[in-house]
């Protein structure tokens, strides 16, 4: 657990090495009926010419707009890399709007980009909003990839095998996160989540964990997407005098904070999740959150490849980015999906669905490659390619789960800004 590294077993209903697959084809296959006017290629083996049309429904606005920056930037820096490498597959970004379950921007986004003849819908960040359009996708026919979809409950969403995600379901975070509070020696533990589907299935892995480690969850209140008042919630939690309080939130967190400071809790007690885990320099006095802990799923990305997020979004016009979350998720899904297309020599959905797992590692028991231009080549030679990325090595399971996952912890310090501990 100090690693916050998780590995699980594949499931069969639909990051290092993991073969749990049959052997699969050798991605060199000739597709003699293929369209080229809907970007799909020509020829023999080893011949590609693909143009794949990829369209994000991201928070730009909302309460998960800060995650925005950071995962279309990811988008974008996944589309350069492909394009330059100038091996038979161009990618062409659109990138749009899911708001969330309240302004509903995905419900104009989502229509848009398939009537455009997206090939690839990367979004929601949120598991709620995605739940809201996922089946719209499904029915036509399009791949879809989450950078940071955690609900449990797509595991066994019936998605036809189109619906996949580069970022661990709760049950790792969960887990991770549950087992850090009991072994800081908190006994009582009190909550306050977001009623929705990320909320409640986190919440739910949260007390299973930290209570079998002989913790108690002495109160746990949730609150519904809209909400701006959080007295209730607070005073309820606080009656229970809780040693911690786990915050399992989005952007309602800058409310909610000032609140439990100002009902005399310290907030250096405090716990957060992905969905709120940010730098709050800017928003609060010095030393508020010191010593306040907190997890988010992915690697520590190093300082290369947050220069080149960084470089790629102020090209775009854009102010510096502020946090990484899901950045490199949201890179590798892009890349997967390209290198599933050419695997498959084809950009309908179905085909590159068909050649995700392998080509994450998670079957066909490929050679690693960890760029897309090494992974690329080796697709065009004939061979079965096992891609680790800057967000791990997936390997996804038959459900479009990631089986290998690393959840870092952080923590808080006097200028209430995150360092990674581990």
């Amino acid at each position: 657990m100090a690693a916050a590294t998780l590995m699980l077993a594949a499931c069969g209903n639909g990051g290092d090495d993991t073969d749990n697959g049959e052997p699969a084809s050798t991605g060199a296959e000739t597709d003699t009926d293929t369209d080229t006017e809907a970007g799909e290629a020509t020829g023999q083996a080893g011949e590609r010419d693909l143009t794949l049309q990829v369209g994000t429904v991201l928070p730009q606005t909302g309460a998960l707009a800060f995650l925005g920056p950071p995962e279309e930037a990811g988008v974008l820096l996944a589309e350069k890399h492909i394009n330059e490498a100038d091996l038979g597959i161009t990618v062409e970004v659109t990138l749009g709007d899911s708001g969330d379950p309240d302004n509903r921007a995905y419900a104009t986004t989502v229509p848009q980009l398939l009537n455009a003849g997206n090939h690839v819908i990367v979004g929601a960040a949120s598991s709620g909003v995605s739940k809201l359009f996922i089946d719209e996708v499904v029915a036509a026919e399009r791949l879809m990839i989450s950078p940071a979809n955690t609900a449990a409950e797509f595991t066994d969403w019936d998605d036809n095998n189109l619906y996949w995600r580069t970022a661990p379901s709760d049950l790792l975070q969960g887990e991770v996160l549950g087992n850090l509070i009991a072994q800081d020696g908190v006994a009582n533990l009190g909550i306050i989540y977001l009623n929705d589907a990320y909320g409640t299935g986190l919440e739910a892995t949260l007390t299973e964990t930290f209570e079998a480690a002989a913790g108690t969850v002495v109160a746990s209140e949730s609150y519904n997407a809209g909400d701006t008042t959080f007295d209730a919630q607070i005073s309820s939690v606080l009656a229970e005098n809780p040693d911690a309080i786990a915050m399992i939130t989005f952007e309602e967190i800058k409310t909610i904070l000032p609140a439990i400071e100002a009902a005399g809790f310290d907030t250096g007690n405090l716990y957060f999740v992905d969905g709120n885990i940010a730098d709050y320099s800017e928003d609060f006095n010095p030393g508020m959150l010191e010593g306040s802990k907190g997890t988010q799923p992915g690697p520590d990305l190093g300082d290369d490849f947050r220069n080149q997020l960084n470089e790629v979004w102020t090209a775009e016009g854009n102010p510096e980015l502020e946090n990484w979350n899901y950045a490199a998720e949201s890179y590798d899904a892009v890349i997967l999906a390209a290198l599933a297309a050419l695997a498959a020599n084809s950009v309908d959905g179905p085909d590159m669905a068909a050649k995700m797992q392998e080509v994450s590692g998670g079957a066909g028991g490929g050679t690693k490659y960890d760029t897309f231009a090494d992974a690329a080549q080796a697709i065009i030679d004939g061979e079965v390619v096992d891609y680790d990325g800057p967000s791990g090595p997936i390997t996804f399971d038959e459900n479009g789960d990631p089986t290998e996952a690393t959840i870092g912890i952080f923590e808080y310090d006097g200028e209430n800004s995150l360092v990674r501990m581990n």
